[in-house]
């Protein structure tokens, strides 16, 4: 995901105020009607494109019986835009959103400002209910449930096994492996996201939770950066400057990255699974000899700890229907519905069960190993600064090359000190 700058991650009233205002001086962004004709209300669904959401849509609705109809809202497509759009209704408290759709960085945020509802009860005990554990950790806030993990995601490694034999166990015997390709005239470039943004700061997450680092303290309030972050600084620069990376590096996004790999520009690529059906289209023969592992570690005997990502349900404060807005983020994120995602988007599931399930093994045959990083995952630092965190965060590590680990950590304990006091970032 991209990100926005906030100024204001703790500060709600100081927020909404300054929303209410863009809204009046830019656009009204208008709020769509919830059955106010006396006819079932309409639950209006605000999420990121996916392209066969609207056949789970369609099947709730018959699921209620005309209790209640969703409407699928669609957001942009770009995360900033999505987040932009939701918080300026949010805060402008339009109850024209019902049920919200959240990149899983924004839980915490959105929470901490009163903008959705807390799960209770059955509500919640039915969430909770065989879900993983990583994702239900980025739904809660201060020891409450304040979403419903409605997918998932994970990076992998994906490696030519007509080069490699065996995929790496560390960084370290990743970028030597790709050092004796490169000296072999062979495609040897390691790929993947080091621009500066969010992937750049998953990269380091994962990287920093591999060597055991905290970037934040366990109750999110104190920047920590510890040994093991810095050790995980050593790595990106280690790693930046191996002349295994590709030229585009420090500019480089996810689907840049899955072109120049399927294009056989690479003989390593960590990045989502998103580029498995991909590469299968567009180039089925090197698609064969394509296979995936876990992340390297930072140790070869340690398993690595991998970012997760994915999107949450969360029910909008402001909704004026907030027993059937329950009812239908239950629906939308079912067992059943979340297999039909998987299959058919290409989003994994939350829910353990799922994986289980036969259809499951021809859409998704790296499941277990997706299985395996998610049991045991890197979750990005839970905290309502998050936003400005990433902001930061992300122009101190860019460009990778240029890290120096002792005073680049120094660098982002301060600015995420600040970052948590909502000081330092631009609006």
């Amino acid at each position: 995901m991209t990100t926005v700058p906030d100024t204001a991650a703790r500060r709600p009233v100081r927020r909404a105020a300054a929303a209410a205002a863009a809204l009046a001086l830019l656009a009204p962004l208008a709020a769509c009607g919830s059955g106010g004709d006396g006819g079932p209300p309409t639950i209006n669904l605000y999420y990121p494109p996916e392209q066969n959401l609207q056949k789970v849509v369609d099947d709730c609705n018959a699921q209620a019986q005309g209790r209640y109809r969703i409407t699928y809202r669609v957001l942009p497509r770009e995360a900033d835009e999505q987040r932009v759009q939701m918080v300026r209704r949010l805060a402008a408290q339009d109850s024209g959103m019902d049920v919200l759709g959240l990149d899983v960085t924004w839980t915490q945020e959105f929470a901490s400002a009163d903008w959705v509802r807390e799960w209770t009860g059955q509500d919640k005990a039915e969430v909770e209910q065989g879900t993983l554990a990583g994702p239900l950790d980025t739904a809660r806030y201060e020891d409450k449930l304040y979403a419903a993990p409605k997918n998932t995601n994970v990076q992998l490694l994906w490696y030519r096994s007509d080069l490699v034999q065996e995929p790496p166990k560390s960084w370290d015997e990743m970028i030597s492996a790709a050092q004796r390709l490169k000296e072999q005239n062979k495609p040897y470039r390691v790929l993947t996201m080091g621009a500066q943004y969010e992937g750049l700061v998953v990269l380091y997450n994962t990287l920093a939770e591999s060597a055991g680092g905290k970037i934040l303290s366990d109750d999110g309030k104190k920047a920590v950066m510890d040994a093991g972050t810095v050790r995980a600084l050593e790595q990106l620069k280690t790693f930046a400057t191996s002349g295994v990376t590709s030229p585009s590096f420090s500019n480089a996004t996810e689907d840049p990255v899955r072109l120049e790999f399927q294009s056989g520009g690479g003989a390593f690529q960590v990045n989502w699974p998103f580029v498995y059906p991909a590469m299968q289209e567009a180039n089925p023969e090197l698609a064969k000899d394509v296979k995936w592992a876990r992340v390297p570690g930072i140790d070869a005997n340690t398993p690595s700890k991998v970012t997760i990502g994915g999107v949450n349900l969360a029910v909008s404060t402001y909704s004026k229907h907030p027993t059937e807005s329950f009812e239908a983020a239950r629906c939308i994120r079912s067992a059943e519905h979340q297999k039909f995602s998987a299959v058919n988007d290409g989003v994994p599931p939350t829910i353990e069960s799922v994986y289980d399930d036969p259809e499951m093994a021809k859409a998704y045959p790296m499941k277990e190993t997706i299985l395996e990083e998610l049991k045991e995952p890197a979750v990005r630092p839970l905290t309502p600064a998050y936003q400005s965190i990433s902001t930061v965060m992300s122009a101190i590590l860019s460009p990778p090359s240029g890290i120096n680990p002792e005073r680049t950590a120094d660098e982002l304990r301060k600015a995420i000190a600040d970052a948590l006091e909502s000081k330092g970032v631009l609006p």
